[in-house]
């Protein structure tokens, strides 16, 4: 099995380019199945995530192909198939959004309850719920759910989510624009990957309006056409590499970043003493110009601190003077990566979604094991500031977010490889 082996790095120097979002590109990817027609969308990472949507795609009927780097053409003409791949949705939780689309496409959808990452339950209710406010019927089995759109087709409706999710806001989204009449989506998720979307949408000729606010209508349409588009930057690649700039208190030159989409970031380091300058070229970090101090976070949902840089940021804060506390509010099991921390010598004690960080900490070098994506990320950042070598093992959940993770990372210095053990 893959490792990756982390030995203590000089600080970082260079730059390093960001690729396409994650969680941007995968509902991209699903809401072309909804035109009979042909989309384009550029700026596709390399994951392992994105090559698993493609196989899922595949298996509906879609051809995929590459028509030029990290440009991915997908003809939806030959969709066939209503029943998403079970040993391909088990990989991976962003494939329930295949079911909004399917649902509106073709009128019945089967998808078996997903996989992903162990950082919580993440429940599919809200995605359930909205489906059945469009009209559908929802049969919910062991192990997959089935949804039948009523005989006229899916009927618009206003859906209030108890929770601001993005994957019930994006499946809702791509559901409702075949729907007859106005769907109204409240409380839904702000985030940039669902503004992305929208865009993506309304290309096809969809009606999506306030995407990027807490409201979002959908007129209905009766059919869509194929487009092109280019996938918004990967803001937690972009938090990722500036966090690996201030650990190792090095100056890295972050290219292809969209600013807005990281202020809660930017400030955070900011109070830390990390200097962050914005420039026509991208986001400028240094972590060599003063001491850096402790602060506190809390996550939230988007515009709040991203859930998915807290670990990358609390393996910062180990480093720091003083002590920080983490308040974990959006997945109840996201911690996985503290008795990892903690066996570097980070110390860090938890109390229920609560992490207390003593910081400035001497860090050792361990076998750890990637717990998740995120945790992968906090445990490689941390390894480049550890005495001696760091071992981290289940490296696929790296490689499912993180395109060229070990290149860019040389490419500023760091002393990372990849091996097979």
């Amino acid at each position: 099995m893959a490792k990756f082996l982390v030995q203590k790095s000089d600080p970082l120097h260079g730059e390093v380019n960001i690729s396409g979002a994650k969680n941007a590109v995968l509902p991209l990817m699903a809401a072309a199945i909804l035109p009979e027609d042909v989309c384009t969308i550029s700026d596709v990472p390399e994951l392992r995530d994105v090559r698993v949507m493609k196989e899922i795609l595949s298996s509906l009927g879609l051809r995929l192909s590459e028509i030029d780097k990290n440009v991915l053409e997908i003809d939806a003409s030959g969709l066939n198939n209503y029943i998403a791949n079970y040993e391909l949705v088990r990989k991976m939780r962003a494939s329930f959004l295949v079911m909004g689309p399917l649902l509106a496409r073709t009128g019945k959808a089967r998808v078996h309850l997903p996989g992903g990452c162990t950082i919580g339950a993440r429940p599919i209710d809200l995605h359930l719920k909205g489906f059945k406010a469009l009209g559908a019927e929802v049969v919910l089995k062991d192990n997959y759910v089935e949804t039948t759109a009523p005989a006229g087709g899916l009927i618009g409706n206003s859906i209030y989510l108890d929770f601001p999710s993005v994957g019930a806001t994006e499946n809702i989204m791509m559901a409702a624009v075949l729907a007859k009449g106005s769907t109204y989506i409240i409380n839904a998720a702000e985030e940039p990957e669902i503004v992305d979307l929208a865009n993506f949408l309304n290309k096809m000729g969809a009606r999506v309006k306030g995407a990027g606010t807490d409201q979002i209508k959908i007129e209905g349409v009766e059919k869509l056409h194929g487009a092109s588009h280019t996938v918004i930057p990967d803001r937690i690649e972009a938090g990722t590499y500036m966090l690996a700039a201030a650990i190792t208190r090095g100056e890295v030159l972050v290219h292809n970043v969209v600013p807005d989409h990281i202020r809660p970031i930017t400030a955070k380091l900011r109070e830390c003493g990390v200097d962050v300058e914005i420039g026509d070229d991208g986001m400028f970090v240094a972590g060599d110009r003063r001491e850096l101090t402790s602060t506190d976070i809390k996550t939230l949902p988007y515009p709040g601190f991203p859930t998915d840089i807290q670990s990358p940021f609390m393996a910062f804060l180990t480093t720091v003077k003083g002590s920080s506390t983490v308040i974990e509010t959006v997945f109840e099991n996201r911690f996985m990566h503290v008795a990892e921390l903690n066996r570097m010598g980070a110390n860090i004690k938890i109390d229920g979604n609560r992490a207390k960080i003593q910081g400035a900490k001497k860090l050792e070098g361990a076998q750890v094991i990637a717990t998740d994506l995120r945790a992968g990320a906090a445990l490689a950042i941390a390894g480049l500031v550890a005495e001696g070598t760091t071992e981290i093992s289940e490296i696929y959940h790296i490689e499912r977010g993180y395109a060229h993770f070990i290149e860019k990372f040389r490419g500023l210095g760091a002393n990372i490889l990849k091996i097979d053990d």
